[in-house]
């Protein structure tokens, strides 16, 4: 019997877990359009209307504008960046990232056949026609042209506060099975500049 209720309880316990292992993580990008104290409304970059709920831990952080001329070697960036006729990888965007982020190359969501390189900066060259960052991660490195107008950005911490509407947002969700999403860290557009995408 003793046995027989061990199973049984591990059962529940597997059970009751599996709702929670079923969050599928989400990248969100939209305009918000309302925002009260436990969800956000907002207009998605392709034009649904979703209703997202605030972790009671939501972590906000605000986009402030930086310079190429900024970035120091061992500086630690991310990068989206596509393929142009030659094969070199053209950023759309560099952004600064915690030293939580896990470096390396992964396919990125922002465009069609985009990717995402997080590294350390190994150099750049600073020209006007001929930027270029050197990304170095534990398993290789990715030569990076930097267009001039190519948004640059770091971010810094902010609050519920600054979640207004009509400012654009990039959220990190999990979706539930029943279609719920929460927001768990949101990243927020201010004065003009865009959150990294």
């Amino acid at each position: 019997m003793r046995f027989a209720a061990v199973v049984v309880a591990f059962a529940a316990a597997l059970s009751a877990a599996v709702p929670v292992c079923a969050q599928t993580p989400s990248r969100i990008r939209g305009t918000i359009v309302a925002v009260d104290a436990t969800t956000m409304a907002l207009k998605s970059r392709d034009g649904r209307d979703l209703t997202l709920k605030l972790a009671d831990n939501l972590g906000v952080a605000v986009a402030k504008a930086a310079r190429f001329e900024d970035i120091k070697e061992g500086d630690y960036v991310g990068s989206a960046t596509r393929k142009n006729a030659n094969g070199d990888a053209v950023a759309l965007e560099v952004h600064y990232i915690a030293p939580t982020v896990a470096p390396g190359q992964v396919a990125w969501d922002l465009e069609p056949g985009t990717q995402m390189t997080n590294a350390n900066v190994a150099s750049k060259v600073v020209g006007t026609s001929d930027r270029q960052l050197v990304l170095k991660y534990p398993d290789g490195e990715q030569k990076i042209v930097v267009p001039a107008g190519v948004p640059i950005v770091r971010t810094v911490a902010g609050t519920r506060a600054d979640l207004v509407p009509g400012e654009y947002v990039f959220v990190a969700a999990q979706t539930a099975p029943d279609g719920t999403i929460t927001a768990h860290r949101i990243q927020v557009s201010k004065d003009g500049v865009r959150p990294p995408q």
